[in-house]
């Protein structure tokens, strides 16, 4: 929408385009929040099957090697269509972590079926008293033998709820200086016992976040991603994953589509509300979108961290 496709590239969206049409069911577009895991997940894996599930994944992992104008184009068309946004965790986050620091056991075990969609992932970074200060985390994992015992509170845990597995920044040093130097990543079978889950309802009305609770859930010391107290070196690296896919165009680009629609109606320029708006294109709720996007300015730390971040890493401002 923002650039000229060359010829093999308008082939390519032409393609993605006439497939959406004919594959994406109608009660799945357009949707204002995430669709249960029941309604979402076959679609998910119609997109596997196709082998669209993964774009920006190498293909030898699964994933469809895509270019990167081969992925606008696919983000513009799913937008154009309103298709639902897929469980980012697996596919985004935690996907291409274990493709540069999982081991060969890590990557045989976790990638085929993030790929196949039978498994959900969760991230457990925040808490409640560490969000944007993520260092001050409490939840500890204690070695024992060949496995850790976990015991802490995770909280904003996006889908933990319908999720398998989640993957958790954990304190096992507390006594290491700085704080970040004693934390570990660690990657938890959400089925353990001693794992609670709360979900949480947010200011759309949807379910999307919820809070795990963790009470001396065992968890085996091969589930140690990386090396013992190095979590914080690769809870950064996913980090830029997650900063990437939420700069992901496609929440604005259906929030335009709903306002092409909104403008064929009549009368509403009039409306200062933005109530939903009952036309012959179809019910339009714009408000909703636009709370969407306000969580979005606290997604992998709020905007002023974003912001210090750029200024630290790209311009070389001072600390």
């Amino acid at each position: 929408m923002f650039r000229r496709d060359t010829p093999v590239e308008a082939q390519f969206r032409m393609e993605v385009r006439t497939w959406l049409e004919a594959n994406l069911p109608l009660a799945l577009r357009g949707r204002t929040t995430r669709p249960p895991p029941a309604e979402l997940m076959p679609w998910y894996r119609t997109l596997s099957r196709k082998g669209w599930i993964a774009p920006h994944w190498p293909k030898q992992y699964g994933g469809m090697g895509a270019t990167l104008n081969e992925q606008l184009i696919m983000t513009e068309e799913m937008a154009r269509i309103g298709a639902p946004h897929l469980p980012a965790q697996g596919l985004n986050h935690i996907g291409p972590i274990l493709m540069e620091f999982g081991t060969a056991a890590q990557k045989a075990q976790h990638l085929p079926p993030i790929i196949a969609g039978t498994v959900i992932w969760a991230q457990g970074y925040s808490e409640p008293g560490a969000g944007s200060d993520l260092a001050s985390l409490a939840t500890r994992a204690t070695l024992t033998g060949d496995h850790f015992v976990v015991r802490g509170h995770k909280i904003w845990t996006t889908w933990a709820h319908h999720s398998d597995w989640m993957f958790a920044l954990v304190r096992t040093d507390p006594q290491a200086q700085p704080r970040h130097a004693g934390i570990s990543f660690l990657l938890i079978d959400l089925h353990s016992p001693g794992i609670r889950i709360r979900p949480i309802k947010t200011i759309v009305g949807d379910e999307e976040f919820s809070e795990v609770f963790l009470d001396d859930v065992i968890v085996p010391v091969e589930n140690l991603l990386g090396k013992l107290h190095d979590g914080w070196r690769i809870a950064n690296a996913l980090l830029g994953h997650e900063r990437l896919a939420t700069s992901n165009p496609q929440f604005s680009l259906m929030a335009l589509e709903r306002i092409k629609t909104m403008a064929r109606a009549s009368g509403i320029i009039a409306d200062p509300a933005d109530k939903p708006i009952a036309s012959n294109f179809g019910e339009v709720d714009v408000a909703a979108a636009f709370l969407q996007s306000r969580r979005a300015t606290i997604y992998g730390g709020s905007s002023e961290i974003q912001r210090n971040v750029l200024a630290r890493r790209i311009l070389n401002l001072p600390s």
